[in-house]
């Protein structure tokens, strides 16, 4: 019987998928209908509304109503092309890179709990499944406030520098950076795989005794509702904890600094005020410089051991950039100067490193502004 109610399927497939979106994207006044027109514009800076159409393969009333509706709730914008008139051209805004992460999870929850026991190579043949899932996984699920562990080294000497360490990558992140070495950290396949946080701590309970600390980066750490009782349950196991931030969301800055768990904080600045938004792949109207100048102040004020860092990669920073940089961030910090190696996993492939003996220069120009300034990751040659 359930092999001739391939319609019947269909149209329950739609409706509980459509629920199952409508229920957990409420929270973000997000209707199931948007969020494909979100995550596309999201991914695609600078789209045109007909582009979106041909893409998402809809019609012209149903995209404009989609994106007009988003930009009225403040997570799109249109802009006039500056070299035709005639064209506009959508970009997302800040209001939506501070939940990208939680959508993308939303869209992958969405698939795990779709797919659960499924090979989609048979889709005609286990559609009756893949319904089945949306009856019994989709309707009363919630999604839950956990960890998204991204990825997970097992050692390493060189996040954490003099201590051995693993290194927990959590994923999501506001900042779109062309030279950034995690792109699935940041965009979050549909197929991404998560660690399990249960297999964290049991891993961590096994190395006791051998390792010695935690490096937490991403991503961004600091997006993450779970951050603070996984580093209170690492603390508890005796583990150092080192946090890599990119500074933009200075409130969370505070709330990890005030509860005094890290041994190590870093903040990543991209570059001079001038050039932030561009460095870090995001509009300049959208992008609030004002949020890097808090969380500078706010390491700097902190008796927690701190330092900031810059990658240097060849097309986004010279000398200028570096000693504006230094001169930003203050002449009694620690100030650590990164070489940029190219990644298969780039958000833009093809940007180049400075040499060994370039990186060397800048190191004794800065020293002049920042005395406590190191070079760090150099390849000879």
């Amino acid at each position: 019987m359930a092999d001739s109610n391939f319609l019947i399927n269909v149209s329950v497939l739609y409706r509980n998928v459509q629920k199952y979106l409508d229920k957990e994207l409420a929270k973000f006044s997000i209707g199931s209908g948007q969020l494909m027109f979100l995550l596309f514009i999201n991914e695609n800076e600078g789209v045109t509304m007909q582009e979106v159409t041909r893409i998402v393969e809809v019609d012209k009333g149903t995209t404009t109503k989609s994106i007009q509706k988003l930009i009225e709730q403040g997570y799109v914008q249109s802009r006039i092309d500056e070299n035709d008139r005639r064209v506009k051209r959508l970009y997302t805004t800040e209001r939506t890179s501070e939940v990208m992460a939680a959508l993308y999870e939303c869209r992958n929850q969405l698939r795990v709990l779709l797919t659960k026991d499924m090979d989609f190579e048979l889709f005609e043949q286990l559609l009756s499944r893949a319904c089945d899932n949306t009856r019994s996984e989709l309707s009363d699920t919630a999604s839950a406030s956990m960890l998204r562990i991204g990825e997970l080294k097992k050692m390493s000497l060189l996040d954490y520098p003099g201590i051995m360490s693993a290194s927990v990558m959590l994923a999501g992140c506001p900042f779109k950076c062309p030279f950034c070495h995690n792109r699935d950290l940041v965009f979050l396949p549909e197929n991404f795989s998560y660690v399990d946080p249960d297999e964290l701590i049991a891993f961590l309970e096994e190395r006791k005794g051998i390792l010695d600390g935690i490096w937490i980066g991403g991503g961004e750490p600091l997006l993450q509702d779970g951050l603070l009782p996984f580093i209170r349950e690492a603390k508890d196991m005796g583990y150092r904890v080192k946090v890599n931030t990119n500074g933009y969301h200075p409130g969370r800055l505070k709330e990890l600094i005030d509860a005094g768990l890290a041994d190590v904080i870093s903040l990543d600045v991209k570059n001079r005020k001038e050039k932030y938004a561009e460095t870090v792949g995001l509009n300049q109207d959208v992008f609030r410089i004002e949020n890097i100048e808090e969380s500078i102040r706010l390491l700097r004020e902190s008796t927690i051991p701190h330092e900031f860092t810059t990658t240097v990669v060849r097309e986004y920073h010279d000398r200028e950039d570096l000693l504006a940089c230094a001169g930003w961030i203050g002449r009694n910090e620690k100030y650590i100067l990164e070489q940029y190696h190219e990644s298969e996993k780039a958000i833009q492939p093809g940007l180049h490193p400075y040499d060994e003996e370039t990186m060397t220069e800048f190191l004794e120009a800065v020293r002049k502004i920042v005395p406590d300034t190191h070079l760090r990751g150099i390849r000879k040659g």
